[in-house]
């Protein structure tokens, strides 16, 4: 039997984490023993457990409790865990996903003890090393012996960076082998999508049944962390709402909730005026699906979040300036607008009056765990 270690940290990841735990335990029990180490990155409850129960994943084997901090400290103390781990459990592969710290640290560690790394999400590229996002990238499909991407611009970022499509198997880190299987977040779109219906209760909570509403996320340091950012994606959305007397959903992320503490942050005095503007705590998955579902736009700065309205056929506001899914601009499903007030109201009036908006196959047919679990099998058999 294949043994592999799973390396999750964030919420994302836990999520993407189980559409292939799915796959495992429902079709390849048999060849493939799963462990999970979660590193701690996300650690409360609203961030990270909820999502185990909800998503009936099995509690991590492992947890290193890492916590916040700077990236060098905690991507440093996630090596120093994961290697721990790794040399007890001895895996045949090392699993991750996307592109935090708990990527990075793993591709570090991996590559280190010599364990083939499997890097699901690969080939992303925003073009923005001023990311760290996009080192965590750039340097794990470098340390890789099994990248899976998405899309198929991942896979030609791939093959641009010198990556062999025709390497056979059996693969190593020297002869790694690169696949185009689709998203397991697309897996996951369809599986949990009636699931959602019946579990959440969000929208008879806030009182939107039969309501318009946006929803908003934001939570990246670059926006969370600069006042004069946060203030004007915040005031921008809150005066869409006012004038088009629409409802706004922002759940709010614990680093933002931190930030708009702070005085500087005026923009938290103005949504709070504002009856139509539901400031709550962090969605659960079922809960942030139900949202997406159901709302009428999405303004977020999360590349997850992206997807997930692209799957659900909603268009998407992007308050980055940059994006690694470069198809959702290019076919019109995103805009980007960074943190501009004046952009970010003018896409609104853009996608409000807008009938028609195509949403093509960019993320296969929602059987990339299927996939993703048939090749280890194949190659380390």
């Amino acid at each position: 039997m294949i043994k592999i270690l799973t390396v999750i940290g964030a919420r994302p990841q836990i999520i993407k984490a189980s559409a292939l735990n799915r796959a495992i335990n429902g079709r390849y029990s048999k060849d493939i023993l799963e462990v999970i180490l979660h590193t701690g990155q996300h650690y409360d409850d609203s961030m990270s457990d909820v999502f185990f129960r909800e998503m009936d994943i099995p509690q991590p084997d492992y947890n290193l409790n890492v916590g916040s901090g700077s990236h060098g400290k905690q991507t440093a103390s996630m090596i120093e865990g994961i290697e721990k781990i790794a040399l007890i459990e001895k895996p045949n592969a090392i699993i991750v996903y996307g592109d935090t710290n708990s990527t990075l640290a793993t591709a570090i560690a991996a590559s280190k003890l010599k364990i083939p790394l499997v890097h699901i999400e690969a080939g992303l590229r925003s073009f923005n090393k001023s990311m760290p996002e996009e080192i965590n990238r750039i340097v794990c499909d470098h340390c890789s012996t099994m990248l899976f991407t998405p899309t198929g611009a991942g896979y030609k970022n791939l093959t641009r960076e010198g990556f062999n499509q025709d390497n056979e198997s059996p693969f190593t880190i020297d002869n790694p082998g690169i696949f185009h299987c689709g998203d397991v977040m697309y897996d996951n779109t369809l599986y949990f999508s009636d699931v959602a219906e019946t579990a959440s209760q969000i929208i008879s909570d806030l009182e939107l049944i039969n309501k318009e509403f946006l929803l908003v996320t934001v939570h990246r340091d670059s926006n969370t962390d600069v006042p004069e950012r946060l203030n004007s994606i915040l005031d921008a959305i809150n005066d869409i709402s006012i004038s088009e007397s629409i409802h706004v959903v922002f759940p709010m992320h614990p680093r933002t909730t931190a930030s708009l503490e702070k005085g500087e942050y005026s923009a938290s005095k103005h949504i709070k005026e504002n009856k139509l503007f539901h400031v709550i705590t962090p969605a659960s998955f079922l809960e942030m699906h139900l949202l997406e579902k159901r709302c009428s736009m999405i303004f977020t700065d999360s590349g997850g979040v992206q997807k997930e309205a692209f799957f659900l056929r909603k268009p998407c506001i992007v308050l980055r300036h940059e994006t690694e899914w470069v198809e959702l601009i290019e076919c019109g499903n995103s805009l980007l607008v960074d943190a501009n007030a004046e952009r970010i109201k003018d896409a609104y009036e853009q996608y409000k009056g807008k009938k028609k908006i195509s949403y093509p196959a960019l993320y296969g047919d929602g059987n990339a765990a299927d996939f993703i679990c048939k090749e280890i099998i194949r190659n380390f058999s």
